[in-house]
Parts: C-alpha cells; structure tokens; sequence
C-alpha cells in the first residue's frame, strides 16, 4: 500500500521517522488550546479539536497521498484568530470565527479540486509571500515575549521590557535557552524537550502542579460548533469577515504548499518541478481545516517539522500513519497538557522560536528594489503592530500596484492582484477592523 521498497525504505525505518515527527511537532497540542483559550474557547475543546484536526490531516496524506508530510494547526493562523479576529468588528464570538474558518476550508477544498490555485499561487508576487511569512513570525514572537512578560505594555511607548526577576520570566528565559541550546545542537523535538525541562524545573521550584491528574477520556464539552454550513456563510456575510476568511485561506494555502514542496524536495519526491499528487495532498490540509473548525480549532497546515522525520529515513505515507496513532494516544493526556499550558513560561518559547524561523523569510525579498521591497515591509511592519495579519495582508496588497503602476511597470502585475487591491481598499476604507 505504501510502497516501501520503491522509495527505498524499510517498516522500521518509517516508524522511527513518524516518532521523529511527532516528537518535533506534539508541542502545538499544548501551544494551540493556550493561545485560543485567550479567545474564550474551553481547553477540552481545542485540545480534542486539535487532535482530530491533526488526526483526519494526516491520515489524509497518508493513505490519500503516501508522503510523509504531517498537518495540524498552523502557528499564527491561531494567534491571528485570537488576539485579532475574536472580539474585533463589533464583538465577533469564537463560535461566528470558527464560520469564517469553516468557510476559508470549504474554499479552500474547492480550490484544491481546481486549477484555479495554482493560478492564485502563481498570481501573488513573492516578495509579497515572503513577507506574509515573516509577519506572521514577528506577530507570533511578539505574543510570545508578552504571554511571559518579558515585555509588557506602557503608557507611553506602548511597550517596554518587563521585569526580569520575576520567577514565570525566569522559567521562560531558562526554557528558551534550553531549547535554543538544543536546536543549535540539532536535537530532534527540541521543542518539545524544552517544554519538558522547563516543565520539571517549574514542578520542582511549586510553579506547576497536577491537580487535575494526568489520564481520562478525551471529549468534547460544546460539541460540535460548527453544524449547519449555510448559517456559517451567514454569519459570515453578516459581519463582512470578507477579509478574515481571505487571510485564513491565502496562508493556509502559501504555508501549505510551501512546505509540502519543501519538504517533498527534501525526500526526493518531486518529479522536476512538480509535486505528484499534489491534489489529494492539499485535499488533506483542507479537509482538516474545515472539520478542525466544526469542533473548534484554528486553520490547518503541512508542518515543516516534517522534515525531521524525512531527515530519520521516513519516505512514504507510512510516517504520518504512525503520527496519526501517536496524536491519538496524546488525546488522553488532557489533564497533563491542561496543567501545562496554564503557564506560559513553558509554551511562549515555542512561540518566540517558531517566530525567529518563519522571519528568515526576509533573506529571500528583493530589498533593492523599492518597489518590492516596500509592499513585504508594510505587510512584516503592520501586522505584530496592528495585531492583525489581515491588515498587513491589505496594506501590502493594496501598496504593491500602486507602486507598480507608478513606477510604469503596471504590465507585471496579475489582474488577479488589481481585483485583490481593489477589495482590500474597499475593507481598510469602509468595513470594521
């Protein structure tokens, strides 16, 4: 079924790889309920929701696709759901948010069913997707830096370095340099080990405590929150999340595609320069979108942790097969994870660090071509100061033609990203945000 001796691997081989990946990655079922907890949504919720997410995910690209790519909830869609768009445009509720999430999944699943992405993909400029990358990794940082209060706000320059004897700022400068120490070193799950130090370090000095125990079953306190999809296109249209639903969808889809190239190019599966069965492998990061969000979870997305599991050896659907039975078995550690992420000393590195590698997208923008350069710098400025990458989004698309068009070279830019421009000026200028 896997073809394990075409792609030159082994059972035990893949097996190894798939512990490999999950080690790297198992870190967002503590991150993700942390961050979207901060939007109201009850831990049990997010952490099940997660885990199915990442589950249907990665069981997709399996037995769908056969790579070794896993999926689960992507760092910063996550951030981005609950510090910018829950709360903002009149008071949107997690529920309303978790439609417009429903919907950029729907869209999303359309479009893996249609040329019509790679049209998009091919259509944004890439200086624009690079810059959306980095933003996000400022925003992400920065949410980091101040969940730990390493930085913490002020009256007068908004922000100002925090009090660093503070022992929950001790414990997350203590957990990011052991993590950093251990990335240096190239630790698999360095991440993950991290969080385990940090955590041990916490029990031992009465910072953490499991009060709650450690094992039961996993469930599902509001059920299902998104159930009837022609309410979620209503809630929707009702509160024009025009804007939110394109920014969920238009990473989604860059991180998605992005990665799975990356890492399909590290495990020598690309054929020249295209990915076979390139549609069932996006059908499986959409389709975990879409139900992630009827149970209650932010958008999904092909983990670059992945290449850690290419990197033990893993070739074939064979290691997302066996991430998926590991995140199942992690469905009934709630109470541990639950006990863990109520401090944040413990999850903001993993912020701080995720940020620090998605910014080394900056290396790849055109800085000395002004009219480049200066859309992906509106779009990398803008979204930690707006705490929204949906603006940054439409600064940065909005400013792209313009100054193609004032510098003549109108003829370079896809009619798609006209139409875009005009949407998002229409979104900045006249719509809540």
């Amino acid at each position: 079924m896997f073809k394990l001796k075409e792609n030159n691997t082994n059972v035990k081989t893949e097996l190894v790889a798939g512990l490999t990946t999950f080690l790297t990655m198992v870190y967002i079922v503590v991150v993700n309920p942390v961050i979207l907890a901060d939007a109201g949504v009850p831990f049990d919720q997010v952490f099940t929701a997660t885990i199915i997410a990442a589950v249907i995910g990665t069981l997709w690209m399996a037995l769908a696709a056969n790579y070794p790519i896993a999926i689960a909830p992507g760092m910063g869609m996550n951030a981005y759901f609950a510090y910018s768009v829950v709360g903002s445009h009149g008071g949107i509720t997690y529920q309303t948010a978790f439609a417009a999430v429903f919907v950029a999944g729907v869209i999303f699943v359309l479009l893996s069913l249609t040329s019509f992405r790679k049209i998009l993909i091919e259509a944004i400029p890439a200086n624009l997707k690079h810059g959306i990358t980095a933003g996000i990794g400022l925003f992400i940082a920065f949410i980091g830096l101040r969940l730990t209060g390493i930085i913490v706000s002020h009256p007068e320059n908004l922000v100002s370095l925090g009090n660093l004897h503070k022992p929950g700022v001790l414990l997350a400068l203590l957990g990011l340099a052991v993590t950093l120490v251990l990335m240096a070193l190239r630790v698999h799950g360095a991440l993950f080990i991290g969080m385990i130090v940090t955590g041990v370090v916490a029990f031992f000095t009465g910072h953490l405590s499991f009060d709650q125990g450690f094992v039961k079953l996993p469930h599902l306190p509001e059920g299902l929150l998104v159930g009837n999809p022609i309410t979620a296109f209503a809630e929707v249209f009702q509160h024009s999340l025009y804007a939110v639903v394109f920014a969920f969808l238009l990473v989604t889809i860059f991180d998605t595609t992005g990665t799975m190239i990356g890492v399909a190019q590290q495990a020598g599966l690309m054929k020249g320069n295209s990915l076979p069965r390139a549609r069932q492998a996006l059908l499986a990061d959409s389709v975990a979108t879409t139900i992630g969000a009827m149970f209650g979870t932010s958008p999904t997305s092909a983990y670059i942790e992945s290449s850690s599991g290419v990197a033990a050896g893993g070739r074939t659907g064979l290691t997302t097969v066996t991430v998926s039975i590991l995140f199942i078995a992690a469905a009934f550690f709630g109470p541990l994870v639950s006990s863990v992420s109520q401090l944040a000393a413990i999850t903001a590195p993993a912020l701080i660090i995720v940020g620090s590698l998605m910014i080394g997208a900056v290396s790849n923008i055109k800085w000395d071509e002004i009219d480049e350069a200066f859309p992906a710098f509106l779009i990398i400025l803008s979204m930690p100061l707006t705490s929204s990458i949906a603006t940054g989004i439409a600064l940065g698309f909005v400013s792209y033609p313009l100054l193609k068009i004032a510098t003549g070279k109108w003829r370079e830019v896809h009619p798609i990203i006209y139409l875009f421009a005009v949407m998002f000026f229409y979104q900045l200028a006249f719509l809540p945000h």
